[in-house]
């Protein structure tokens, strides 16, 4: 217990230290200019000096913990803690089918929540008995961010601390949730038990964001989203028969009988802050590679065209010439005749 205890509190300092490192990138960010920066309501300078200090003391810092556990991964009952983000790794490991088979309630610590996007898939196939999901510290921020749990199988509760997740300050958050997440009819959400009212209120709330998402998104990209059953509620959705005949309550209601995920909902997804740098690196691949095309084609354009032009302007000229030099060249037939038959020998030799 001790041992647990201590390594509990190692790897919340680690991330305390690693959270102050982030806090003070973001501020560095913001006062590039060295303009005054309010700091427990004083105005100050961050120098480049300082910062490097400060970055060096929180790397010395995280090093010096490091020799420690830096996290930890325990079964109590039907939950399996998870504390750091190393302790993800475990998922990986091939776990006794009857240990899993227990595992109802997975409870998340410590972890960055887009670290844990990554393994969500994986507990679906790990923990066939999942059905609870708790975060604590791990800088739920945005509701976009539930969004990724639609890619679980199963899901009756939900826990979200107030410790370490700003979201929950939202007042409309378990709406939100209850709106994206409809097709696993939660049954709970921090503790508090969902009635039909509170999903009635999601309904209200939030259905016009999933229609104005689906709106907004070119067709190709609609329809890639879904599969074959689905393109046609899509197509009923986009000649307008949806909103005259309500397809949205209807399409709710099909969706939890089917176990399926929303047309439009799935337009609602979550996209990690390394996979949406990928993305911008990619669209500013593209965006180089598009414009030096253009570029390229402008060019070639523009040279066939003064071609073009000194054509014009030559031909004349030239057309003379070329009469003048038939006229000359068959003026004696024989001579011609020999001429012709001499190319036609050499073409076939």
């Amino acid at each position: 217990q001790e041992k647990k205890r201590l390594t509990i509190c190692n790897i919340a300092r680690q991330w305390e230290i690693q959270q102050n490192r982030i806090a003070l990138v973001a501020s560095l960010n913001q006062d590039k200019d060295n303009e005054p920066c309010q700091i427990n309501g004083s105005a100050t300078y961050v120098f480049p000096e300082e910062s490097r200090s400060l970055d060096t003391i929180l790397s010395s810092a995280v090093q010096g913990l490091s020799v420690l556990e830096s996290h930890l991964v325990e079964v109590e009952g039907d939950t399996l803690c998870l504390y750091g983000a190393g302790a993800l790794e475990c998922l990986d490991r091939n776990w006794n089918v009857q240990t899993a088979g227990i595992i109802v309630t997975v409870s998340f610590i410590f972890i960055e929540f887009d670290e844990i996007v990554q393994v969500l898939t994986k507990l679906k196939t790990k923990f066939p008995n999942l059905v609870h999901l708790k975060f604590k510290e791990t800088n739920l921020v945005m509701l976009q961010q539930f969004n990724a749990l639609a890619q679980m199988h199963r899901i009756e509760q939900l826990t979200v601390d107030h410790q370490g997740n700003p979201v929950v300050n939202f007042s409309l958050w378990k709406y939100y949730v209850l709106f994206r997440l409809n097709r696993f009819n939660l049954q709970k959400i921090n503790g508090v038990k969902v009635t039909e009212t509170d999903i009635v209120m999601a309904e209200r709330l939030f259905g016009i964001l999933a229609y104005v998402a689906s709106s907004e998104l070119p067709h190709y990209r609609m329809l890639s989203l879904f599969g074959e059953s689905k393109r046609k509620q899509f197509h009923y959705l986009l000649e307008g028969k949806g909103k005259k005949s309500g397809i949205g309550s209807e399409e709710s209601s099909d969706n939890r009988r089917n176990g399926g995920e929303g047309t439009t909902r799935a337009t609602l997804n979550y996209m990690t802050k390394d996979l949406h740098m990928e993305k911008l690196e990619e669209i500013k691949e593209r965006k180089t590679f598009c414009q030096t095309y253009v570029e390229n084609l402008v060019k070639e354009a523009a040279d066939i065209n003064m071609k073009n032009e000194s054509l014009q302007k030559l031909w004349p000229q030239m057309f003379i010439e070329l009469v003048r030099d038939a006229v000359i060249e068959i003026r004696n037939k024989n001579s011609y005749m020999k001429l012709c038959l001499q190319r036609i020998t050499d073409q076939k030799q």
